[in-house]
């Protein structure tokens, strides 16, 4: 066997053996991170006495049950407060859309005096920590009378400087001599964004629709703080309900069995625009 050859083989085995660490890895980093996900699933299918009866957690059950589902929405209306959810993310983001695609045109295309120093103060509040913004929010939403309202959830959501600056790196990377082109032939800007920046960049716009639902959906400060009226909880307050509301003690196998219920569309949703939203940050982050 030449030299040549045994250098070829010592690298193939090198490179073979690095592959099996790397999947190794992989595969216990997996474990780690759907733990707590298994975890959940199997809390919910456990009877709410066999749960409590366990001095040492059991990694599974032999009688699974369903019946924690079914507390899971008689113990509290989780169905209204799902039909609440979805009306506050839909509205949140489309509203926030139209805000967000607005302000990135303007900062991207328009041209005004201190257009750049305003952008960068705009971009200093990304500085300010969520609880001061909080607190401002409140004491706002609850001067104009707004508290347990719809209008009070969403409003204080409908706008993210992260996002504004994300889309707007991307009207950025689209040629000037596009707009040029728009303006010699009469066309407006509104109608160049609808019509050329918005088609273009539509894999970003893609990538904050998903990210804004999962956020909204997720919410649990914001409107644990403005609402203390039932018909207008999100899933979010229900959760804590469904805590609560046990035989006397915590019922943790019915709030998993919500938990569950209520992570499903967003499972579902981000394995089916998982590689959109990869696309999206990562064409949002480059230039030229």
């Amino acid at each position: 066997m030449s030299d040549y050859d045994k250098i070829r083989r010592t690298e193939k085995v090198r490179g073979t053996v690095f592959q099996i660490i790397t999947y190794v890895f992989l595969a216990f980093w997996a474990l780690i991170v759907l733990f707590p996900f298994y975890w959940m699933v199997l809390t919910s299918v456990k009877s709410y006495s066999a749960y409590n009866s366990e001095y040492i957690p059991k990694f599974f059950t032999l009688s699974p049950t369903l019946q924690n589902y079914a507390d899971a929405f008689t113990a509290v209306p989780l169905a209204r407060y799902f039909a609440n959810t979805a009306v506050f993310t839909l509205v949140t983001t489309a509203v926030m859309l139209v805000v967000i695609t607005l302000a990135a045109f303007a900062f991207a295309r328009l041209e005004f005096r201190g257009r750049n120093i305003v952008f960068v103060i705009f971009l200093s509040l990304m500085m300010i920590p969520n609880e001061l913004v909080v607190i401002t929010n409140f004491v706002t939403i609850t001067e104009l009378n707004m508290r347990n309202t719809f209008a009070g959830l969403i409003l204080p959501s409908v706008t993210s400087v992260f996002y504004i600056y994300l889309l707007k790196e991307n009207f950025e990377q689209i040629p000037d001599s596009l707009y040029f082109a728009a303006k010699v032939d009469g066309t407006s800007d509104l109608k160049y964004l609808l019509k050329v920046l918005v088609p273009i960049s539509k894999p970003t716009l893609v990538t904050i629709t998903i990210l804004k639902v999962i956020e909204c959906w997720n919410s649990y400060v914001w409107p644990r703080l403005i609402t203390d009226d039932e018909n207008y909880y999100l899933v979010s307050n229900g959760i804590q309900e469904i805590r609560e509301n046990g035989f006397g003690r915590e019922n943790i196998p019915a709030m998993m069995a919500a938990v569950v219920v209520i992570s499903f569309p967003l499972v579902v949703l981000f394995l089916i625009f998982h590689k959109k939203i990869m696309a999206g940050v990562s064409r949002g982050g480059l230039k030229g």
